[in-house]
């Protein structure tokens, strides 16, 4: 039996209808015909033209997207009980998938666990949060002391939660940046910790570092890079901390040399190389990207592998012309340095950046370069950042190995 209910409704257009009705837990500003009585932040009823329940998800009259779907059962309380259970299946789900590897991955995937606007991310015994919904930052306490008490069920050891609000998205929710250790919970004084990735150590700087710290939906894409890395010389473009040159390096590549703009990145994948006692097969080079691979010097340097894992080149659907435009220039000058049997590596982490559109792109730039691609394998996110096939915002990460003929 339906429970009576106790929220404010929102009226939405047929194409918002359709929309949620096909899985997507998005209703836009445009989609809203009617809202009765709904405070920012708060939970209401999605209902058509006719009154029929549509689903319950959190209002935001400042955000363009207007609701976030929680549920679609007409049945759920959204009391403690709710958001707990919510939580166990996002655990459970991560130790099916991670099994080992569940001490250092994701643990909420926002839309795709069903928390819209939340991300956390697992160091060992730190968690790294990330809110992006004013809806889920109302409620954050609860939710950290729920997901506390469930890791620790769980045989799971937590010594803080950390957040890391410092992203320009919050201003869209009406939100203010920030960060710190979360109010009210045990933690650590360092924003610093060491993890092992792939049999890797890393030190990483969760306080400071990009996004959360570490990128991990790179972790099995990785292993597959170094696969095919012995014997070779290695450039890895857009180095970062590092994570693709050391799993070559470690796999047995002869030279290794890890590419970044920036110093402090840099100085970060040295000390992870030290760190791994890897130093001496690998090599640092400060450079922009495309100055880097444009520059005739390494022609000679013998690289036989290039791996390009760039920063997305668009946060939007009006600028994906520039930035495909940049990845095929990006990726043609990396295909000329490379002879031919050669290995290429390459990667999008931009979800507007389709993979159908990605593919076209990397057909022309193989063009561009008069080469030939012989694909060896095409990959995604790890499963720790789970695709919801009815949500495409959640399929972004796409990495494709290839051999130059």
């Amino acid at each position: 039996m339906k429970q009576q209910r106790q929220f404010p409704t929102v009226t939405v257009t047929k194409k918002a209808q359709r929309s949620l009705q096909e899985g997507h837990p998005w209703v836009y500003g445009g989609e809203v015909i009617e809202v009765k009585e709904t405070a920012d932040g708060q939970l209401c009823d999605v209902v058509n033209e006719k009154g029929t329940y549509l689903g319950t998800g959190f209002y935001n009259a400042q955000s363009l997207i207007r609701v976030r779907i929680v549920s679609q059962n007409a049945n759920d309380g959204f009391d403690e009980a709710f958001w707990r259970r919510r939580i166990g299946y996002s655990l459970d789900y991560r130790r099916i998938v991670m099994g080992e590897d569940f001490g250092c991955c994701r643990l909420i995937f926002g839309e795709a666990d069903h928390f819209p606007g939340w991300t956390v991310d697992r160091f060992g015994p730190v968690l790294v949060s990330q809110i992006m919904s004013l809806g889920i930052e109302r409620i954050k306490d609860q939710l950290f002391a729920l997901l506390w008490e469930e890791m620790e069920k769980r045989g799971q050891t937590v010594a803080g939660i950390y957040e890391r609000n410092d992203i320009a998205l919050r201003k869209k929710e009406g939100l203010k940046e920030n960060t710190g250790w979360a109010a009210g919970f045990p933690h650590p004084e360092s924003t610093t910790t060491q993890i092992v990735e792939n049999g890797i150590r890393y030190e990483v700087d969760f306080g400071e570092g990009q996004k959360t710290g570490f990128f991990l939906d790179q972790k099995y894409n990785r292993q597959a890079a170094a696969r095919l890395a012995k014997g070779r010389t290695v450039l890895d473009c857009c180095t970062h901390t590092g994570s693709f040159a050391l799993n070559t390096a470690k796999a047995g590549a002869a030279r290794v040399i890890a590419a970044d703009i920036s110093a402090s990145a840099l100085a970060s994948a040295r000390h992870n190389a030290q760190l791994n006692g890897l130093e001496a097969v690998m090599e640092f080079v400060q450079a922009d990207v495309f100055d880097l691979l444009a520059d005739p010097k390494w022609k000679a340097q013998g690289i036989d592998y290039i791996i390009l894992d760039p920063p997305a080149f668009t946060k939007s659907r009006k600028t994906i012309r520039n930035a495909y435009q940049g990845y095929c220039q990006i990726n043609t000058l990396a295909m000329k340095l490379l002879p031919r049997g050669g290995l290429f590596a390459t990667a999008s982490c931009s979800h507007f950046m389709e993979d159908a559109m990605f593919e076209a792109m990397l057909q022309e730039a193989a063009r561009n370069a008069k080469v030939e691609l012989r694909q060896i394998e095409v990959r995604h996110q790890a499963p720790d950042h789970p695709i919801l096939m009815t949500v495409p915002e959640t399929r972004y990460l796409k990495f494709y190995l290839f051999q130059i003929v």
